[in-house]
């Protein structure tokens, strides 16, 4: 337990600069009561006590404003910073070091049954409001933007936007950060694309018009 606490204590240190000591850590931090409680509710879920886990959890939603059912697999060094209205499912897993911004949502997509939520990779960083649903893969390192919503795998090291959540091909690299004003956008870039093509198509429809103008002089 108390090495559990020490390690989910250097966790919110390493991802939250804000973070000024152990005592502001332990008292202060949502994110790091929910993943320590849910430890505890977890392993009461494996053992059988589900009825429990699930009072526990309960607790722990309304304590923190963060939901996640006791059967989720969450991996070593999890870090959910602020909080408010994260929403993890039953069937998710998640690897290790793992960084969750607010109103973060791992859920299912409908009523299937057995394995319907996300497994997020390690090293993996979701931005504020994203929502990843159903029973896929989100690769190692990806870096997933603020209210994307990805209903389909992504392959590891990548960078996702939009709604639905899109690959972009350029790659940020900010380490454990996600800089939420310097991500692709790929509609942007799509709709400047087609901005641009119109202005060509424009020029040569007035070419063209000359060319008739100067054939019926």
């Amino acid at each position: 337990m108390f090495q559990a606490i020490r390690e989910q204590i250097e966790t919110v240190f390493r991802g939250d600069p804000a973070a000024k000591s152990a005592v502001e850590i332990f008292f202060c931090y949502p994110g790091f009561h929910a993943i320590l409680l849910h430890r505890l509710g977890h392993r009461l879920h494996g053992a059988g006590f589900t009825l429990t886990a699930r009072i526990l959890s309960q607790f722990i939603r309304a304590a923190t404003g963060i939901e996640i059912h006791p059967g989720a697999q969450i991996g070593p060094r999890c870090f959910i910073d602020h909080g408010a209205g994260v929403v993890i499912g039953e069937t998710t897993e998640i690897g290790e070091d793992v960084l969750l911004y607010q109103g973060v949502t791992l859920g299912g997509t409908g009523k299937e049954r057995g394995k319907r939520h996300p497994t997020i990779g390690d090293g993996v960083v979701i931005g504020a409001g994203a929502k990843i649903l159903g029973n896929i893969t989100i690769g190692a390192h990806t870096k997933v933007g603020a209210g994307s919503v990805v209903i389909h795998s992504v392959p590891a090291n990548s960078t996702v936007v939009g709604v639905p959540g899109r690959v972009t091909r350029a790659r940020i690299d900010t380490g454990d950060n996600l800089e939420h004003g310097n991500l692709p956008d790929p509609e942007g870039q799509l709709i400047d694309d087609l901005t641009r093509r119109i202005e060509q198509l424009e020029e040569q429809i007035r070419l063209l018009a000359g060319e008739r103008m100067a054939q019926r002089r």
